[in-house]
Order: C-alpha cells, then sequence, then structure tokens
C-alpha cells in the first residue's frame, strides 16, 4: 500500500503551482508591472513621442497593461480556495490525517513542523476568503473603508505564505539529505507502508 495517496499527491503538486503562480503575480504586480513605476515610464516615453498625457492618463494605462496578468491572480485564486476544500476532504483520508495521528509521540521539532502546516493552512483559508471578499465587495456591499482594511490585512499575512514557502523547500531538502531520505520521491511515485 502507498504511504501517499494518488489523489492527496496530486493535490500537494497543483497546490505548490497554484501558490507559486500566487506569489509569481504578486512578484510581477509589485516589480516590473508596478503601476507607479510603468505611469512614469509611459509618459517619459509617451513625451519623448511627442504625446503628452496626463498623470491620471498614464496611470489608467499602466494599470491596462497589468490587467490580463492580474485576471491570472484571481484565477490562482478561485483555484486555492477549491484546493483547501479539496485539502479538508483529504484530511478525512489515510493519506491526509496520517501526519496528525500519534503527534504526541513525534520529537519536538516534528510537532512544530506539523503545527506550522496547520497554521499554514489557516493563513491560506484566509488568504482564499480575504481575496474572494475582496473581489466580490460590491456584490458583498462591503464599505470602501471595509475593503480598504481587508486589502491592508490580505497584503500583509501575505508576508506569511511568503516566508513560508522558501522555509518548507528548505525544510524538506534538509530532511531529504538526513533523516528522511526519500520525502521528495515519495510525494511523486507514493512511497511505501
Amino acid at each position: 500500500m502507498k504511504k501517499w495517496r494518488l489523489d492527496f499527491r496530486i493535490w500537494h503538486w497543483v497546490h505548490a503551482a497554484v501558490v507559486l503562480g500566487l506569489l509569481g503575480t504578486v512578484f510581477l504586480r509589485k516589480t516590473f508591472l508596478s503601476w507607479r513605476t510603468n505611469s512614469e515610464l509611459l509618459s517619459q516615453k509617451l513625451g519623448e513621442m511627442n504625446l503628452e498625457v496626463t498623470t491620471e492618463q498614464a496611470k489608467i494605462l499602466a494599470k491596462a497593461v497589468r490587467a490580463p496578468m492580474w485576471e491570472w491572480h484571481i484565477l490562482l485564486g478561485y483555484a486555492l480556495a477549491a484546493l483547501l476544500v479539496w485539502r479538508v476532504l483529504l484530511f478525512f483520508t489515510d493519506s491526509g490525517k496520517r501526519n496528525y495521528q500519534k503527534l504526541k509521540e513525534e520529537t519536538l521539532h516534528k510537532k512544530i513542523v506539523k503545527v506550522g502546516y496547520v497554521a499554514i493552512y489557516g493563513i491560506l483559508i484566509f488568504m482564499a476568503a480575504s481575496g474572494l471578499i475582496l473581489h466580490f465587495h460590491e456584490a458583498l456591499s462591503l464599505t470602501e473603508e471595509g475593503t480598504h482594511t481587508l486589502k491592508e490585512l490580505h497584503e500583509f499575512v501575505y508576508n506569511a505564505v511568503l516566508i513560508f514557502v522558501p522555509l518548507h523547500i528548505i525544510g524538506v531538502i534538509i530532511a531529504e539529505t538526513r533523516e528522511e531520505k526519500g520525502i521528495i520521491s515519495e510525494m511523486i511515485h507514493g512511497g511505501e507502508r
């Protein structure tokens, strides 16, 4: 019997791709596709072509350039929400709950790791829920102030995901080279019990 069921492994890798995609869209929004930077660049380049635009027009153009990329963020947000529901359902399978059985017998390090996973699931649930609320703020009749506060909180909590992802990758690599040889390949082929 496999240590990790196929549906759990598929969930893991799709989830990894979605989270990395979400992080990538935020990275692009804050760097190469920043409306502030690009509106200045557009104003400058259009000015060199003797086409004058106002600051507001340049801002509208810069936001229009990044809009298709931000649609990907929204679609990946829907995918994250669906994957989190799937993960809750997987928890009730043997593969899904096995990690949290016999927690009292684990070393302190393993307990901390497992509590960290529960915490990141909670953070991701918050991120998915707050993202959906932000996307549907008008339909939900959320005030402008409430939307702004939730957006700031969503962006602040994003930092926890930004910290978790490299820590997870580094931790898995360390575990692979030390006490849990095969941990990476087991998440690919399922491992043996």
